[in-house]
């Protein structure tokens, strides 16, 4: 388990990857870890939101 830095820089770095534009599956830590939910949080965060609907209305 990570400690609350080790946390915040996860999350900031996975922000840093979603935005620019790697994928997620990049993610530097294992499966297991607290520290990819905070990753994947990130990224998620900075990812932009698709509505799936194709077009504007």
């Amino acid at each position: 388990m990570g400690t609350r830095e080790d946390i915040a820089r996860a999350m900031l770095n996975g922000r840093d990857a979603g935005r620019t534009g790697k994928r997620a599956t990049e993610c530097p830590h294992p499966r297991d870890s607290l520290l990819r939910t905070a990753w994947i949080r990130g990224y998620a965060a900075a990812r932009p939101v698709s509505t799936g609907r194709g077009g504007a209305e």
